[in-house]
């Protein structure tokens, strides 16, 4: 009798412990009365959201074929015109902004002074589908998705995609040919690491995020679904949290437990990061807008 008694207090205090660090993730996000604050309208289509080392955010305006910069003192500004119409950005180790820059469907390094160097122009001579998002390991390695999504400014040989498959691809620092990491995808996006080796890929043909272990050499093994949700763009917390945009922000904790959502006033969100001095403030890129908002958790690098 004790020892029933003895396990079922454990059962209830394991319970309690699961359901407290489970609550403390819903309820530490945001203030109460927090709200996306509206920072400007004056865009045509907003992707790519990225923080540099000091908290600065820049973030693409797609069919304009710019790269803005939003500051810490929250000045809005030009950072480069002409930029490849980039989507999907990411800051490596040295301060360099790395794109996927669909103009030519090549994978861009442009440095602080705003200098461009073409990381990746192909795949064994045949022209990528059009990289869409990055994410880039504590190696500098390079994660980047390549659905094929048809745009009106490209010029290829024929109507069809040189590549069949819509792939997840890795490209170790200093390498100049990335390798296949997931072929068995329909339309990868989305993708976002964590610091315990762990990727997070959205598969918008399926509706599925998809978790993978990192293994040492940057391949990746153990897929399995962890969520069944549409995202585009994607963040994660200090607290493990996943954030996915697309209709409006939708907040999972790290044992797939939705927890939140936030609605953006906007037709589609897709995409966002933090950013700001003490990195705790959510950006969001929504259609032609973007939004901000004060967290109590933080980005991480």
């Amino acid at each position: 009798m004790k020892k029933i008694i003895l396990v079922t207090i454990n059962y209830v205090f394991i319970s309690l412990c699961l359901t407290m660090k489970i609550f403390s993730q819903h309820t530490g996000l945001i203030n109460k009365d927090a709200n996306p604050v509206l920072i400007s309208r004056q865009f045509t289509f907003t992707e790519g959201p990225a923080a540099d080392r000091n908290g600065n955010i820049f973030f693409t305006d797609q069919p304009n074929n710019k790269i803005w910069k939003y500051d810490v003192h929250g000045k809005l500004s030009v950072f480069m015109d002409s930029s490849g119409r980039s989507n999907g950005m990411y800051f490596d180790s040295k301060g360099n902004l790395v794109t996927c820059a669909d103009e030519k469907n090549q994978l861009w390094m442009i440095d602080p002074k705003g200098k461009v160097k073409v990381l990746l122009n192909d795949f064994h001579g045949q022209r990528f589908n059009g990289p869409n998002d990055l994410w880039i390991d504590r190696k500098d390695g390079i994660y980047f998705t390549d659905p094929y999504f048809e745009r009106d400014y490209w010029h290829r040989k024929g109507p069809q995609p040189e590549i069949k498959d819509e792939i997840l691809y890795y490209l170790p620092q200093g390498k100049t040919m990335p390798i296949v990491v997931d072929a068995d995808l329909k339309k990868p996006n989305g993708v976002v690491g964590t610091n315990d080796r762990h990727l997070f890929v959205s598969d918008m043909g399926v509706g599925k995020i998809f978790k993978y272990y990192i293994a040492d050499d940057g391949t990746l093994k153990n897929r399995s679904v962890f969520v069944t949700d549409l995202a585009d763009g994607m963040t994660i917390d200090n607290k493990g949290n996943l954030y996915l945009a697309g209709r409006g922000v939708t907040v999972y904790n790290s044992h797939g437990k939705k927890i939140r959502h936030f609605d953006i006033p906007s037709a589609w969100t897709s995409n966002l990061c933090f950013g700001g001095l003490k990195r705790n403030i959510l950006f969001i890129t929504a259609s032609e807008s973007i939004f901000r908002m004060r967290m109590n958790v933080t980005g991480i690098r």
